[in-house]
């Protein structure tokens, strides 16, 4: 009863606290409704620098969520390392009504390790919040203070974090001593910066963003930095642990890179240095020699990531790296770039943003923050080459869609350049397949099957190839949706080059796969590659992005239980063409031999929102064609 009481007391005062701030649902402006997930109702964030080396960082928000798609924008993240600290933290849930439910406390928070699974270790940790409320909508307010003891990285601010979120009210503050300079971008905001001094002569920058509709999410949207606000700032003069810098643009970053985190990091012994001239002494070819040093040290060494402090950033000496046989990808890269020089290879470290989708590094913006990854490039004489160091099993030149087709950033003693990787183009990205198989009059399916993937359709089954036959088995039958499906024989090769290929042979057999009655037979000639259709958009806002393109190529050629069988129906015979792709599917039949052929190429690039219809279209007509039934009747 006392704890009841308690409760009641709480959520009474806690009302009368907050009695100023209305967070009734009902309240939101309705224009800001539409596509809405979430409403930041209101938002106040402020970095302040009050030295060189230091920098605090408040915010207020709240925010409503309106269904279980918004539910993450109401957790609550706070990172934290052995130089960032957390003041406080605290907060309030609300209902539809905007009577609070819950107060929130930092012992409601779980402090949890935050670093990555292949790490051996990180510093990094977060405390992480998430209500556990079912009843939409809700509101979430909450409000916390860091300090963090650099000031290299001074973050961005983005009002809308993510499509499907509206915005009431947002405002962002950077406060820093006069002499403090910082460089920005903004991009999409409706309205400029406004600069000022504070009563304790500091210099403010402040942003506001009011009333921003939600932006739908789109399937085949380019980065939402494209088309979402935000601002992006990064130092003049900064602080990082016991290093001091500053740049501008680029080569001034690459420099200060180079000289303060590489300089002195890729001394190696007099026995492994060596050992790699030994390696390399027979190979006339300076690409043949750089060939065997890469795999040597795929061979010798391992991806473990440690991120400690300024780790994040530094790699650890090379000779480190060749008495532990493991590092990070900035670790790998360096020790790469030493074997490399041990042989007279020159090389360059290279600060990329890794991911699926191709993010490009703004030409116009230099900032510490824009890269994820390291790689290595290998500027060849008219054959500049790319290396990914953290995988003991890529093919040499082989940077695959991990950092495919992107502007990034090496880091050379003359400072720091703008560099492009590799494209791999609808061309070269290839899925080639070709099977001759036996359809018998019971109907069931037999024979053998052999596709072969090149360009960046390599990885679609390179994975496979290093698990157990068993578990080989069970991801072709995922692949393959085939019913009654039995693998007799499977086999893999692979010729790893800069441009490497994968063939995948495989016999098999399929009881009942085509239905057998009244002299017909009934079945699907496209076996093993479908296509599905997209999601229709109307009043689409974005241009239609297609980050990758690639070819399949099928031709099936099934052996009838008799040369007697002709079609019932019209045979398949379908052909398009649009600017972001094409396609053809085409049945044959002549004498006991039915062929099927079907090639599908989708096209890369940018193209505008209105095209977004006929993607739609040529998708739904391709998912017709690849579930075309076919029937023949026997004679």
């Amino acid at each position: 009863m006392k704890r009841l009481l308690a409760l009641s007391l709480f959520i009474t005062c806690a009302v009368a606290a907050k009695a100023q701030q209305s967070y009734d649902v009902s309240l939101i402006p309705k224009q800001l409704l539409p596509y809405a997930s979430s409403v930041v109702r209101y938002s106040d964030e402020v970095v302040e620098v009050s030295d060189i080396g230091l920098q605090t960082y408040r915010i207020k928000k709240a925010i409503t969520i309106f269904n279980q798609s918004g539910d993450e924008d109401a957790e609550i993240l706070v990172w934290h390392d052995k130089s960032t600290s957390i003041k406080y933290i605290k907060g309030f849930v609300y209902n539809s009504s905007g009577n609070v439910t819950a107060k929130i406390s930092e012992r409601n928070f779980e402090d949890a390790y935050a670093g990555h699974d292949f790490s051996l270790y990180e510093d990094t940790r977060v405390m992480h919040f998430k209500p556990a409320v079912v009843d939409y909508p809700y509101t979430i307010e909450y409000e916390y203070e860091t300090r963090d003891k650099q000031t290299l990285s001074l973050g961005s601010w983005m009002p809308a974090s993510s499509t499907n979120t509206a915005v009431e009210k947002s405002s962002f503050t950077f406060v820093c001593r006069p002499n403090f300079n910082i460089r920005y971008k903004e991009m999409n905001l409706p309205a400029k910066v406004q600069t000022g001094t504070n009563k304790e002569g500091m210099t403010t920058y402040s942003w506001r963003a009011n009333d921003l509709k939600a932006t739908r999410q789109e399937p085949y949207s380019p980065n939402p930095e494209t088309f979402l606000p935000m601002v992006k700032i990064a130092p003049v003069t900064f602080r990082y642990g016991a290093y001091t810098g500053s740049f501008n643009n680029w080569n001034e970053l690459g420099k200060w890179v180079y000289n303060s985190l590489l300089v002195g990091r890729q001394s190696l012994s007099p026995a492994t240095i060596a050992n790699i001239k030994e390696l390399t002494q027979n190979i006339p070819d300076e690409k043949q020699r750089a060939k065997k040093i890469y795999e040597y040290m795929q061979q010798r060494t391992r991806y473990i990531s440690i991120q400690i402090g300024v780790g994040g950033f530094r790699p650890f000496p090379a000779d480190d790296v060749d008495r532990l046989s493991y590092g990070d990808c900035k670790a790998l890269v360096n020790y790469t770039q030493a074997l490399l020089a041990a042989a007279n290879i020159k090389s360059y470290y290279c600060v990329v943003n890794a991911g699926s989708r191709k993010v490009n590094f703004d030409p116009d913006f230099a900032t510490m923050n824009a890269g994820n990854h390291v790689i290595l490039c290998l500027p060849f004489k008219n054959d500049t080459t790319w290396l990914e160091c953290t995988s003991q099993k890529m093919p040499f030149g082989y940077l695959g869609d991990f950092t495919d087709d992107r502007t990034v950033l090496a880091c050379t003693p003359e400072g720091g350049v703008l560099l492009h990787t590799p494209k791999y183009t609808a061309e070269r990205n290839i899925q080639s397949r070709k099977a001759v198989l036996k359809l018998d009059s019971a109907g069931e399916l037999s024979g053998s099957m052999k596709t072969v993937y090149k360009g960046t359709q390599y990885e679609n089954q390179e994975a496979t190839t290093y698990e157990s036959p068993a578990d080989q088995l069970k991801e072709i039958k995922k692949a393959y949706a085939i019913n009654n499906l039995d693998v007799g024989k499977l086999k893999f090769e692979k010729a790893k080059d800069i441009y490497p290929e994968l063939s995948e042979d495989l016999q098999f057999s399929a009881r009942d796969y085509a239905s057998v009655a009244n002299s017909k037979l009934h079945f699907t000639p496209n076996i093993a590659n479908k296509s599905r259709s997209i999601r229709d958009i109307r009043n689409r806002t974005t241009d239609v992005c297609i980050q990758r393109g690639y070819t399949d190529e099928d031709e099936i050629v099934y052996t009838l239980p008799a040369d007697n069988y002709r079609y019932e129906k019209k045979p398949l015979l379908v052909t398009i063409n649009k600017p972001f792709g094409s396609y053809r599917a085409i049945m044959s039949l002549a004498g006991n031999k039915l062929v099927y052929k079907r090639t599908i190429k989708l096209v890369d690039g940018t193209y505008s929102k209105e095209t977004y219809a006929d993607l739609v279209k040529f998708f739904e007509d391709v998912a017709d064609a690849d579930n075309y039934s076919a029937t023949l009747v026997r004679q």
